[in-house]
C-alpha cells in the first residue's frame, strides 16, 4: 500500500481542530475521523494551542 504524501495543514485548520478537542463534545478518535487527521494530532495541536494563550489572570504587559 502506498504512503499517502505528506499535507501541511494551514493554521486556521489546526486551530478549528484543536478548538473542536477543546470543546470536549465529541471524543478525539471522532474528531480526527471527521477531519481527516490521527488522534495524535489532535493532542500536540489542541496542546500547542493551550500552551501558547495568555493566561487570564496574568496582567497584560505595558510596551
Amino acid at each position: 500500500m502506498p504512503r499517502r504524501p505528506r499535507r501541511n495543514h494551514a493554521p486556521a485548520f489546526k486551530a478549528k481542530v484543536a478548538l473542536e478537542a477543546i470543546k470536549g463534545e465529541e471524543p478525539f478518535i471522532q474528531i480526527a475521523e471527521r477531519f481527516d487527521v490521527h488522534p495524535n494530532q489532535i493532542t500536540t495541536w489542541k496542546r500547542r494551542l493551550l500552551d501558547g494563550a495568555e493566561s487570564p489572570t496574568r496582567p497584560l504587559e505595558q510596551p
